[in-house]
């Protein structure tokens, strides 16, 4: 299985070199995707001059900071059509451990399309996290699940690994959201495609070094689509319809 593990990065220098080593070093086949959002910390000049040593380590450059999500779909988009097999979404920070691959990876070979390293599954962890930000997450979660009905305990998790052949299935180029609500949208849209998902343990950490990227307007974002997602969900089960597509239509302009 051709494997691809998508990195996106924004002033990540302080630790570009030791995240793609380990990465490396845990699936030693794999090929790299750093999609880089200019930085201007030389994060891309750093993850270039690693891959002349490591080999099979790509560099996808954009012209300014465009979102995580943005990132994924590009990232996604630039191995479909290069005929990847399985694509890992991860954090370049550190904060999801490059150990933990093998172990994301291993479903899909099982016939599973979607594995989420899951905080929140028997043997996940959260350490030295404040209980306001477990609440936050938690209760994020929760609400995801019972709006979309998901049956996903860490819908909001960024560590995973998809089959090509259900981001086949899903239009990335009207994936709407960023950072968390990417992660639950595409956890929907993957259901909604008929994907069948599983849940591994995982242990989540905070970054290091470098500065965190999370903002008070990626959990609203994320609130807010959850809800439109849900009243259109709830509105096509009154008519009749099932969870499709068009659950995940774009919400109406803010005027």
């Amino acid at each position: 299985m051709r494997v691809l593990v998508v990195l996106p990065t924004y002033n990540e220098a302080a630790n570009i070199e030791n995240v793609l080593d380990r990465v490396r070093k845990a699936l030693p086949d794999a090929s790299i995707l750093v999609v880089d959002d200019g930085s201007p910390d030389g994060t891309a000049k750093i993850a270039a001059e690693v891959g002349e040593r490591l080999g099979n380590l790509d560099i996808l450059s954009r012209s300014g900071k465009l979102g995580l999500g943005s990132a994924y779909r590009d990232g996604f988009g630039w191995g479909l059509e290069r005929g990847y097999e399985a694509f890992i979404e991860m954090d370049s920070d550190l904060s999801h451990d490059p150990d933990a691959l093998p172990s994301l990876v291993a479903p899909l070979e099982d016939g599973f399309e979607v594995c989420i390293g899951s905080r929140y599954v028997p043997g996940g962890s959260i350490p030295n996290w404040s209980l306001p930000r477990r609440m936050l997450s938690r209760g994020g979660n929760l609400y995801a699940n019972i709006l979309l009905g998901l049956h996903v305990r860490d819908s909001t998790a960024g560590f995973r690994a998809y089959a090509a052949t259900v981001l086949q299935r899903i239009d990335l180029s009207s994936v709407l959201a960023d950072s968390y609500g990417f992660q639950i949208e595409m956890t929907y849209r993957a259901i909604g495609a008929g994907a069948k998902v599983q849940e591994v343990p995982i242990r989540f950490v905070d970054r290091q070094l470098g500065t965190s990227k999370m903002s008070t307007y990626t959990v609203v974002e994320a609130l807010g689509l959850v809800t439109w997602w849900g009243a259109q969900r709830a509105f096509d089960r009154l008519r009749g319809g099932g969870r499709t597509a068009r659950a995940v239509a774009s919400p109406p302009a803010s005027p």
